[in-house]
């Protein structure tokens, strides 16, 4: 039996038996792993705080075989404004599951973790809409995924100038000429360009440093929806918790 120390975050609780959780965490370095947490649900358990979802922490565990147990925890971020706030929890609900798509065992997923936490921390510690934080975890997740688009010339002519669509079949900007024998194009303003183009090249922690206006806003919010389905093959959609 092997004892590992990891800082995490916790994606996924499913109580088992009377008083234990099966959990799904994310690491910098073992990638989303399951773990077992005995006894985590007795009222006065010392994993009780720690094993909550979203909760991030420093976890003690065993491993035997491929599986792991939690033998200790110490938490160092229970993001409570998400946990008091339905809309807030809704939003952050629906981002673990796009995480929970995209990582596996035995993964780096250090930038995925911090892009992860400091996404949770814009939405529980600022008032910036909810909509726009989604969007800006989407496309930075693209990226680091390896799904970051041409952002520097069109990408069909390579030129620089007069850029005005935002193509999904060639993953990037199209200029106005190019964009004419791409139907799927959507017409994008220099503002929601110069977004994109910061989204992909800002410090991890300055990445929702900026304003948008309401029009910029819907236009980025509609290629990180569509971008996101193509490449993940999947349809996400926002859903009420109650």
């Amino acid at each position: 039996m092997k004892q590992i120390k990891v800082n995490g975050v916790i994606l996924v609780e499913n109580n088992m038996g009377d008083f234990d959780k099966m959990l799904t965490m994310l690491t910098p370095n073992l990638g989303k792993i399951g773990c077992s947490a005995r006894g985590a649900r007795r009222p006065k358990s010392l994993l009780l705080a720690g094993t909550q979802l979203l909760c991030f922490g420093e976890y003690m565990l065993f491993k035997s075989g491929d599986n792991y147990s939690i033998n200790s925890c110490e938490t160092i971020e229970m993001f409570y404004n998400i946990r008091t706030d339905l809309d807030k929890l809704t939003y952050a609900t629906y981002l673990t599951k796009i995480i929970h798509d995209v990582t596996t065992e035995n993964q780096n997923s250090y930038n995925t973790l911090k892009l992860f936490l400091n996404t949770l921390y814009a939405i529980s510690e600022t008032d910036k809409n909810l909509d726009f934080i989604t969007t800006v975890f989407k496309l930075r997740l693209l990226k680091i995924i390896g799904f970051a688009p041409n952002i520097r010339e069109c990408t069909a002519c390579k030129k620089k100038e007069d850029i005005t669509h935002f193509s999904f079949k060639d993953n990037g900007f199209k200029c106005r000429a190019c964009s004419k024998q791409d139907m799927g194009a959507v017409e994008i303003s220099e503002a929601t360009q110069n977004a994109i183009k910061y989204i992909m090249m800002a410090d991890p922690k300055k990445i929702f440093s900026f304003e948008l206006s309401e029009k910029c806003r819907k236009e980025l919010e509609l290629v990180a929806n569509i971008y996101l389905n193509e490449k993940l093959e999947k349809e996400y959609k926002l859903e009420k918790l109650f």
